[in-house]
């Protein structure tokens, strides 16, 4: 079983050993089987299970030491049994969607079942001791979407081991001893993911060590549409370390064979933890006996022949058949315990599911009671006949018991009326808490800073304020990093980290590769293990390699383990006006509709953008910053207090003051919209200018509002397409805050054309809003309120 001489154990001790493996083996088939069976029946929705792949985990999990990290997908519950950070009652507590944490901690009900996690932090959002426990990243569905992040779990590693100022950081690692776990089905090696990190984690050599579960299909799709020679570990060999440079060690075993599976892993782990390599295992010939999912029957694409091999190549089967021909236990030892786990599972099966309903009819019979206090009993009879509520059910009951009594007051309508209330908060809590951080260092909580100038404050390069932000940053943090294409070398393309690679190492401060969304995986891992990752992409208009790993994974780890996971990287690219189709884009719009659970911030200059960054390493949370990109040579004073200053969020600032129309805009738009305040001013309207600052949040104060109900007008102005942040702002702005009621004038809105940029400054003068667009339609906006005093242009 891979052991060495040191590790040998008693011959009593090896049975059990094995024998506990088999029963865990047994009983997450049967939790698969029985899982399948609630799903049929009704009482779950969805269905996705590990059966077929239980030896393989168990020797996995043999390897996996505390403090290493899991990154992997939706099959791997035996090997959470085998570690003991879950078990089969949290199994089914998922299965069922057990909104309590307790019950079920990987994701408190929001994530179908399967998918897993650990709490890495305690009920006020502070981290726990990584080091002392088995660490699980919380899953995600996309396939290949748990790449990325890997690769970040794995870097922690060798940055915790190559940088000595970490040493004391005993919570997240010890010296880089951790490993990175990563597994996936063969069929979703075919995601461009996959390829982009396997690339990356053999160039940066870190302790990844990746699994591959090859059961042959993708769904009903077979191996020749999916893998080039139909084996990804053959394809892979080009990345073997050889005579001709350091790469992966790849393994092969097949998924049946227990004590080869025990063996491989052990050796795997090793050359992996003591080297700091890549490792990649490829665990062939695995089984799915249940098909993929509830959805559908394998029956209908597996031959009789395919189907007949997944029978007698069964994992647990050929464990049996070993375990007998080893003389390890009989066959009716075996018998004895493979009935007493399906005993286990039935019982735990049940306990499940009463747990789960409990709550359910405690809020029936509250609400029941409530609903025959006011006289609707034929509604509260329906409700207590319903063995088996559920919170949809409860909640229609009462909203239909406050209806029908929508004419009668009494103090029994009133108590009912607080249930409801009480009842909609409670499950805003269990379904809808923790999009953003709710500890004490939210980035909504951290005290602001005033900017402050020396008297006679030097004029510099905006750029030159940045740099003085992340060298004091850096200087004060031993835990924070950067890296992004052209960042470390050169200091960035537009020269913010100028010099502090020199500063600072190659280690802290460091160029990337290519491939942005392992760039931001990179950034995700890091900051799951405590580090401070600044991750840069060098352009927004690229930041679209990356926007499924934002959307998926990073802008929902805090919801969707209910506050028990979060990822504090910050995101900096650059962005609005340049020249070119693919370096000047705006693709606001889609960002925030996106990437909710990331503060979007667009400072209209670097003094801006410092405070915002100081804010950030202060907070727990990510952000995405997006720098002007034409405002890095722009002339600001630098601050006295750079290292210090904190911007808050959410806190739009009037620019300009004035009486006629408000103006709501961020970035670089801030300075066109001030060219065209000056032509109005000649014509004479009177703009109030306002930068919003940060896009999530928006306007907390509701200023613009307040702005608005002196104006009674408003345009709402950038550089996405028509429909995009300016109807976003609108929404905000006219709903939310109620502006609507404030208007003489229809809302506005200008934004850019619906085609991307055109190159040269005229294409962007005609492409994106300009001085004298915005004065034309702002101006017709005053002449349609008031064409006495406001003549039309004419144009």
């Amino acid at each position: 079983m891979g052991m060495t001489k040191a590790e040998k154990i008693t011959k009593a001790d090896f049975k059990q050993e094995v024998l506990n493996d088999y029963k865990l083996a047994f009983e997450s088939r049967e939790a698969s089987l029985t899982g399948r069976k609630e799903v049929l029946t009704g009482k779950a929705k969805f269905g996705i299970f590990g059966d077929g792949k239980e030896v393989a985990q168990i020797a996995m999990a043999k390897a996996f030491q505390l403090g290493d990290f899991r990154s992997g997908y939706y099959r791997d519950q035996t090997f959470m049994f085998a570690k003991g950070i879950s078990d089969i009652q949290k199994f089914f507590a998922q299965l069922y969607a057990h909104t309590d944490v307790e019950a079920e901690p990987c994701s408190a009900g929001r994530s179908m079942n399967g998918h897993f996690g650990t709490r890495l932090l305690d009920d006020e959002g502070n981290w726990l001791k990584q080091t002392d426990q088995f660490n699980s990243s919380a899953d995600i569905s996309p396939t290949a979407g748990q790449m990325p992040r890997l690769l970040g779990l794995a870097w922690a590693s060798k940055l915790y081991r190559e940088n000595k100022a970490l040493h004391s950081l005993t919570d997240f690692s010890l010296e880089g001893n951790e490993v990175a776990w990563g597994t996936i089905g063969n069929a979703s090696t075919s995601e461009g993911h996959f390829w982009e990190v396997i690339n990356a984690a053999g160039v940066l050599q870190v302790p990844m060590l990746m699994s591959v579960w090859d059961d042959g299909f993708g769904i009903s799709v077979p191996a020749r549409y999916q893998t080039t020679k139909e084996d990804i570990s053959a394809i892979l060999k080009g990345f073997q370390t050889d005579e001709n440079g350091k790469g992966y060690q790849i393994y092969t075993v097949n998924g049946w064979d227990y004590a080869a599976l025990c063996k491989t892993y052990a050796e795997a782990a090793k050359v992996c933890r003591e080297q700091h390599v890549p490792v990649l295992v490829h665990v062939k010939e695995i089984t799915q006996p249940q098909g993929h999912s509830t959805s559908g029957s394998h029956e209908r694409y597996k031959s009789k022949e395919r189907l007949q091999w997944e029978i007698d190549f069964d994992c647990i089967s050929k464990m049996r058949t070993w375990i007998e021909e080893k003389k390890i236990a009989s066959t009716a030892e075996l018998d004895a315990l493979e009935k007493e786990a399906k005993s286990e599972v039935r019982k735990i099966k049940r306990a499940a599911w009463e747990a789960f309903l409990e709550p359910l009819k405690q809020e029936r019979d509250l609400a029941s009671a409530s609903i025959r206090a006011v006289g609707n009993d034929s509604l509260a009879d329906e409700l207590d006949k319903n063995p088996e509520p559920i919170r949809k059910e409860i909640d229609a009951a009462l909203h239909e018991a406050i209806r029908s009594s929508i004419n009668h007051s009494s103090a029994e309508r009133d108590a009912l009326i607080a249930l409801k209330k009480q009842y909609n908060a409670d499950n805003s809590d269990r379904y809808s808490s923790h999009l953003y951080s709710q500890s004490d260092q939210a980035a909504l909580n951290i005290t602001p800073v005033e900017v402050e100038y020396a008297n006679g404050a030097q004029k510099v390069d905006g750029r030159e304020v940045l740099n003085a932000c992340f060298d004091a940053a850096f200087d004060r943090m031993p835990e924070l990093i950067a890296f992004g294409e052209d960042l470390g070398n050169i200091g960035d393309v537009n020269q913010g980290f100028a010099g502090l690679q020199e500063k600072y190492g190659e280690v802290r401060i460091t160029d990337v590769g290519i491939r942005e969304a392992s760039i931001l995986g990179q950034g995700i891992g890091a900051a799951m293990r405590g580090l401070r990752p600044i991750v840069e992409i060098q352009y927004l208009d690229y930041l679209l390699y990356a926007i499924q790993t934002m959307s998926d994974d990073l802008a929902t780890l805090q919801w969707r383990t209910k506050g028990g996971q979060k990822s504090p990287v910050i995101i900096r690219t650059r962005g609005h006006r340049l020249e070119g189709i693919w370096h000047s884009g705006s693709p606001m719009g889609m960002i925030l509709n996106a990437i909710r659970g990331i503060h979007v911030l667009v400072p209209r200059n670097m003094t801006k953008a410092a405070g915002f960054y100081n804010t950030l390493l202060k907070s727990d949370e990510p952000a995405l910053l997006i720098e002007c990109l034409n405002g890095y040579r722009i002339k600001e004073a630098m601050p006295s207090n750079i290292a210090e200053y904190c911007e808050p969020f959410g806190i739009p600032e009037v620019i300009i003051e004035g009486s006629d129309v408000t103006v709501v805009t961020y970035g670089s738009t801030c300075r066109v919209a001030e060219q065209s305040a000056q032509q109005l001013a000649q014509l004479g309207v009177s703009i109030e200018l306002i930068d919003v600052q940060t896009l999530l949040p928006f306007d907390l104060n509701h200023s613009i509002s307040k702005s608005l109900e002196r104006t009674n007008k408003v345009v709402f102005l950038d550089e996405d397409v028509s429909g995009g942040a300016t109807a976003y702002m609108m929404q905000k702005v006219l709903v939310e805050q109620g502006g609507m009621r404030h208007l003489d004038a229809e809302a506005l809105t200008i934004a850019s054309q619906d085609h991307r940029p055109a190159y040269g400054t005229d294409g962007d003068y005609y492409s994106k809003p300009n001085a004298e667009g915005i004065t034309t339609a702002i101006y017709a906006m005053m002449h349609e309120y008031d064409p006495e005093q406001y003549p039309a242009l004419g144009l």
